[in-house]
């Protein structure tokens, strides 16, 4: 009996130690986050800037967002690699990595097909998505579709493989640091097809929007780690839906909203331009993306 403390008591130790790094990079992404945010905040459509800031950011972004979420996953991940043995011990610690990078992989992916469609759709200019013509409906719509997509079959079905930690380890283990990649890549995709709704809302509250950063990775923690499945999903749903009603009818009213083309706003957009041209102006240089979310923050003049 006194033998069974010494033997967990290395794997109790390794357990803590992963949960507090995990936490601990996450907070240091949170920190680095709030700090390249700060001041970019320009409400629905803010301009996401060039790709390589935009991709870079975005990551940033998950690592703080996810990493909470995602303890469970790695840590069952760790328990099985090391009870199967597969690698030498000092070698097998460099698994668990690849099988959070994997995870990153993933959300990077989904980052850079948000972000063409996101730049595509304004660099189409399209007049009925500006602010003070369709953009809060457009906003609102987001909104609505990410709470209506939390009751469909395609949610529960990827929630519940990130909410079963075990049933997806065993099901798609594969040995090795490639497998472990691999493996990371499709938890990864799993988690995509669970929450990029819920991503897609946070483009139209505002992507650069440390607080509701804040808020959608709160509703994403509470769906994939509480214990009362049914009622979290329903809870994130209602909250979806009460902020798609208020976006799209009272936009003004929502705390933490900023509204395109308010004070806020423009300062905003003034310090992005100014940081945009000082880094990247160059003679004959195409206009950026911020000249047309400028164009259509503001309302439509006579014979516009």
């Amino acid at each position: 009996m006194a033998t069974y403390p010494r033997r967990g008591a290395p794997l109790a130790r390794e357990q803590g130690a992963l949960i507090l790094a995990l936490v601990a990079v996450a907070t240091l992404a949170w920190f680095l986050t709030k700090r390249r945010m700060a001041g970019m905040d320009a409400g629905p459509g803010t301009d996401p800037g060039a790709f390589g800031f935009y991709i870079s950011s975005w990551v940033l972004m998950m690592t703080a967002m996810m990493f909470p979420s995602i303890v469970p996953m790695v840590l069952v991940y760790r328990l099985v690699q090391r009870r199967r043995g597969e690698l030498r011990p000092a070698a097998s610690l460099g698994s668990t990595p690849l099988f959070v990078g994997g995870y990153l992989i993933s959300w990077a992916a989904f980052g850079g097909l948000a972000y063409a469609l996101f730049v595509g759709v304004r660099t189409a200019s399209i007049g009925a998505f500006s602010w003070h013509r369709g953009g809060p409906y457009v906003a609102g719509a987001a909104l609505l579709a990410a709470a209506l997509y939390q009751l469909t079959p395609a949610k529960d079905a990827c929630l519940r493989r990130c909410r079963g930690p075990l049933q997806f380890i065993t099901h798609a283990w594969r040995d090795g640091p490639i497998g472990a990649l691999r493996m990371g890549v499709e938890h990864g995709a799993w988690c995509v097809g669970c929450c990029w709704a819920l991503m897609a809302g946070l483009f139209a509250l505002g992507v650069m929007s440390v607080g509701w950063m804040v808020l959608i990775a709160a509703l994403i923690a509470a769906e994939k780690l509480l214990p009362w499945k049914g009622a979290a999903n329903l809870a994130v749903a209602a909250i979806m839906a009460a902020l798609a009603i208020a976006v799209a009818l009272t936009p003004s009213s929502v705390p933490g909203l900023t509204i395109p083309a308010s004070a806020a706003a423009e300062r905003t957009m003034s310090t992005m331009r100014h940081s945009h041209m000082q880094i990247h102006a160059r003679p004959g240089r195409a206009t950026s993306p911020m000249s047309h979310m400028q164009m259509h923050a503001r309302p439509p003049g006579p014979g516009s």
